[in-house]
């Protein structure tokens, strides 16, 4: 037998399901699952197909509009059969949406992203307990049919196996990657004035309180510091009104809902950005980004979220809740006390979506098999 005569390693087909694409509901959920689809759909070992709502990215498709009842989206995303051939890998990352992974002849190879506890999510922002359970009993009838489990961090696997049951030989840990090319450190990234940046859902789990009630006691340090808090959420006016009535609230200023050029340039004028969630955080990707664009990040102990900084710098990582460390924290950042941008550029080019999408090609190859 020649080299010539041994057969080459078949394409895998993959058919991956999300909630909604990235450019109309922003978030870290929906901001992975178009990187990755994206990651992938440009890989020659693997032909990629990808459903959710809204503005679909180049090569994937739409389920309509993100608006909606959840019962007529539910059902919009059942019916839905493209992509599904006897050998295709079924990839879902929202437990909502998209058909079960049955296929014309039978049951499919299944994979299925657990970006996090949704019904615990869903109790941390103050749903009712009917409503939690609803979703945890969804959850569990949805992870019935697969294979294989995908999780950013150690943490969420550990979730994975105490709250749903799952074996530990279902569970892979793969990291997620960072757009390195969207997100660069420029020639000059400094503001004139010392800025704490915060980017996160204003929900009640993400910690931006605690960031609130610690902010005086950094100001006192830093005069003419200033706190930008970017992001949309149930929790915004509740928020506002909070920093209203902060001792240092001329210094506090919500931008809401920005682009991805607007962000990486707010990432570039900042000292230090900051991630006070204090529940369930199941990796942490905008603390990469930070990092990306060379602006260290200060991170809670929340979750997966020491992965997201290990390696870098551990003083990095503050308790979870604990308002005076992170104001102490911050006060240390502003004074120069943290990474340099360089440091932390190499920090983010250890997360590639090549190596994230690598991995996945080889996981989906071994459920097909």
């Amino acid at each position: 037998m020649t080299s010539a005569s041994v057969t080459a390693t078949p394409t895998v087909q993959v058919h991956m399901t999300g909630a909604d694409w990235f450019a109309t509901s922003p978030g870290g959920l929906n901001r992975y699952f178009t990187d990755l689809f994206q990651a992938l759909h440009s890989r020659s070992d693997v032909r990629v197909s990808a459903s959710a709502f809204g503005s679909a990215a180049a090569g994937g498709h739409s389920w309509g509009p993100s608006s909606g009842s959840t019962v007529a989206r539910v059902w919009t995303s059942l019916r839905d059969d493209r992509g599904l051939s006897s050998s295709t890998v079924v990839d879902r990352h929202f437990s909502l949406f998209g058909r079960p992974a049955v296929g014309r002849r039978g049951r499919l190879p299944s994979v299925a992203h657990f970006h996090g506890p949704w019904a615990a999510e869903s109790a941390a922002s103050g749903e009712s307990p009917a409503a939690v359970r609803a979703k945890y009993w969804v959850e569990r009838l949805r992870f019935l049919d697969i294979d294989r489990f995908v999780v950013l961090s150690d943490h969420s696997a550990r979730l994975l196996r105490t709250d749903y049951g799952v074996d530990d030989a279902r569970i892979r840990v793969i990291a997620p990657g960072v757009d390195l090319d969207r997100f660069t450190v420029p020639a000059e990234r400094r503001s004139d004035r010392p800025t704490v940046l915060c980017v996160r859902r204003l929900e009640n789990r993400m910690g931006i309180d605690r960031l609130i009630d610690a902010w005086p006691a950094v100001v006192a340090a830093h005069p003419d510091a200033q706190l930008l808090i970017v992001g949309e959420g149930t929790q915004d006016a509740a928020l506002r009104t909070r920093a209203q009535a902060s001792p240092a609230s001329s210094s506090v200023e919500f931008l809401g809902r920005v682009d991805d050029a607007r962000l990486s340039a707010l990432y570039a004028a900042a000292t230090v950005s900051v991630v006070p969630t204090v529940a369930l955080e199941g990796f942490g990707l905008i603390a990469l980004e930070s990092c990306a664009v060379g602006c260290p990040p200060v991170v809670t102990d929340c979750g997966g979220l020491p992965d997201a900084v290990a390696g870098l710098d551990p003083s990095l990582v503050v308790p979870a809740g604990d308002a005076d460390a992170l104001a102490a924290r911050l006060v240390t950042a502003l004074d120069g006390v943290v990474p340099s941008a360089e440091a932390c550029r190499a920090h983010a080019e250890r997360f590639s979506w090549d190596a994230a999408a690598a991995a996945h090609v080889d996981l989906y190859r071994e459920v097909a098999s």
